[in-house]
């Protein structure tokens, strides 16, 4: 999205209301931690453990492992459209309170799993922590704050997706490492999540104007004339008939499943490939670390050039790094993974950015709710079958040639990406 230009006359100067109150700035922090507690505890962090848990039952194999992620992301993307409608309605300050609930609930639930049946059930728990928590709320909660920078704002809110997987794996993997049992491991877990309830319940605001406030770069200007966003943009009806909104829903289904089935398997990979318990868990740090880094810089990228040429170049880089790991062992291995990450987490940025900036934010949760559809039926599928394929075949190469292909395709799709506000 161009950057709206603020001038002397502008609302935005005014003193207690300008772009620069502390407030904007927190909201993005509070964006930050809540992917980095609900994605990091959910989809990323959780597979330190998985060695620990296939050893303990022994008669599980990793497709059937790899099915409670699917069982999340399928839920999650059935219901996002709800959910999409609840942000809309009532704001996304209470949402994420009663996400955070639940996922702590349901850590401490795991530790005491005694079948494959308590462990889908919880999985399928998790699919509230995703919807209420997830991405889709912090998105929306971050345009709300921001009409100038917000692809800085939006690349800072979504490093937290990688911040989880780059220091929770690692953390629990070092408690397993010390000595802990992975039940004990999920149990003190469970505490984790009552750090961003507080920052919700004391904190955060659903938008700027329910604190007299006024979103960062906001000028009033014919585009945007209400300092409420919510109002800036295309209809449902209206997105959702153009090409462009489906070229992004379905980049997002094709990427989705090949990072999320990555990511979700590779601490077992790295092991394959010799790599200790410990290792392969601090492995995803290499996944994580550079996408948290991509995140961040393409965010600042954004705000300066628009057009596709940026996606181009993300997902193109990201699809050299997949097509390596057909290729490395384990001494260039983590080449190729650091690689997918930084491009993945550019492009992640930019494509919640697009998503946002393309249609605006009059209909954003619906609009979202719809693309979360495909793109989490498209992550819960590729955590599993990638887990599926290393059971058929007894190797991951299958699998990732199917990552180069999907991805190939997203390639394509870029070309009828455009921009309609």
């Amino acid at each position: 999205m161009q950057s709206v230009s603020e001038s002397n006359e502008s609302p935005v100067s005014e003193k207690g209301k300008r772009a620069g109150h502390p407030m904007h700035w927190i909201t993005v922090f509070i964006a930050m931690t809540c992917l980095l507690v609900s994605n990091g505890m959910v989809i990323t962090g959780i597979t330190a453990f998985d060695g620990a848990i296939l050893a303990e039952f022994s008669d599980w194999s990793r497709g059937d492992l790899k099915l409670r992620g699917f069982i999340t992301l399928a839920i999650t993307g059935l219901l996002a459209p709800i959910i999409g409608v609840l942000i809309d309605k009532i704001g996304v300050k209470f949402l994420i309170m009663v996400g955070t609930v639940v996922l702590s609930l349901s850590f401490y639930a795991y530790g005491n799993i005694q079948n494959i049946s308590d462990l889908y059930l919880i999985h399928a728990a998790f699919a509230i922590v995703l919807l209420a928590c997830g991405l889709n709320v912090a998105v929306i909660l971050v345009s709300n704050w921001f009409v100038k920078l917000r692809g800085t704002a939006i690349g800072i809110a979504v490093v937290g997706t990688s911040l989880g997987g780059a220091v929770l794996a690692p953390l629990f993997g070092g408690w397993l490492a010390d000595g802990m049992t992975w039940r004990e491991g999920m149990q003190l877990a469970a505490l984790i999540p009552s750090s961003l309830f507080l920052l919700a319940l004391f904190l955060l605001r659903n938008r700027p104007t329910d604190m007299g406030l006024k979103p960062y770069g906001f000028d009033g200007s014919a585009q945007t004339p209400s300092a409420d966003l919510s109002q800036h943009g295309l209809t449902y009806k209206e997105a959702i008939k153009t090409r462009s909104f489906w070229s992004i829903a379905f980049i997002a289904m094709f990427t989705f499943y090949t990072i999320m089935g990555f990511q979700a398997n590779l601490v077992l990979h790295l092991m394959d490939l010799g790599f200790s318990v410990q290792a392969a868990a601090a492995g995803l740090s290499v996944l994580f670390i550079p996408a948290l880094i991509g995140k961040f810089l393409f965010g600042l990228v954004a705000d300066k050039i628009t057009g596709r040429r940026v996606l181009y170049s993300n997902l193109s880089l990201m699809l050299l790094g997949l097509v390596g790991m057909l290729f490395t062992g384990e001494d260039t291995v983590l080449i190729a993974v650091g690689l997918i990450g930084f491009m993945w987490g550019g492009f992640y940025t930019l494509l919640q950015l697009n998503a946002v900036n393309n249609f605006g934010l009059k209909a954003s949760g619906k609009l979202l709710g719809t693309i979360t559809v495909l793109d989490a039926f498209g992550g819960g599928l590729g955590i599993w079958a990638t887990g599926a394929i290393y059971d058929a075949y007894g190797s991951y190469q299958n699998a990732f040639m199917i990552f180069c292909v999907l991805v190939a395709l997203s390639v394509v799709l870029i070309s009828q990406v455009k921009k309609h506000v």
